[in-house]
């Protein structure tokens, strides 16, 4: 699963919800999953769970507005850490322009953003076709990640070893005990002459005497 991290200011927070509600089927999917500051428990170290995740996430979104510009936190810190996992090729980083503001001479002006031109998802006609066009844009991007990630083959999959062939253990006798002598002594030769003559003697005898009856 692609983890998806959101960088921006707590003034464009309502765009930032609306993006996740559309990002919902990628999240269904179990494509993505995402995280932002809103997700940090009572009694953690707010600036240990960001850097953590900021550090960690395979995607990360700058959720580019004027506010976002002039935020040090954003500006400074979140995006400078994302630009260097960028180039470093650890992650992602996707510019989201939410509202029109002076942003293609600043570092991150060299990305392609998530809408074509870059246009501001406030201009278009509805937040609706804005929010879809970046959706379709990080679906792209996710999915190319998430094709690239190992996959742990099933057990199913894997291959079973060869079943060796066990021959059981017969202690009683056996067929290959009944076989034939192979070689014989010259008395049982002898034996086995004089018994033949005796027998064929004995069928001529018995024959003639049937037909003289």
């Amino acid at each position: 699963m692609i983890t998806l991290f959101f960088s921006y200011s707590h003034k464009d927070e309502a765009l930032r919800d609306e993006l996740e509600k559309h990002l919902a089927g990628l999240k269904h999917g179990g494509i993505i999953d995402t995280w932002h500051d809103r997700r940090i428990e009572a009694g953690e170290e707010w600036a240990t769970q960001i850097d953590d995740q900021l550090r960690t996430a395979d995607i990360i979104l700058l959720l580019v507005s004027a506010d976002f510009i002039a935020s040090r936190y954003c500006y400074d810190l979140e995006m400078k850490e994302a630009l260097r996992r960028h180039e470093a090729g650890e992650a992602r980083v996707i510019p989201v322009i939410l509202r029109p503001c002076d942003w293609h001479d600043l570092p991150f002006g060299k990305l392609q953003a998530a809408t074509r031109d870059g246009r501001a998802v406030v201009k278009f006609s509805t937040l609706d076709d804005g929010f879809l066009e970046v959706v379709q844009a990080i679906k792209v991007a996710a999915k190319s990640m998430y094709g690239n990630t190992p996959k742990v083959p099933s057990p199913q999959s894997q291959e079973q070893p060869a079943k060796t062939q066990v021959m059981p253990n017969i202690s009683g006798p056996r067929s290959s005990d009944l076989r034939a002598r192979q070689s014989f002594s010259d008395h049982d030769r002898d034996t086995f002459m004089t018994d033949s003559f005796e027998y064929i003697a004995a069928y001529f005898e018995n024959s003639l005497l049937e037909m003289a009856t």
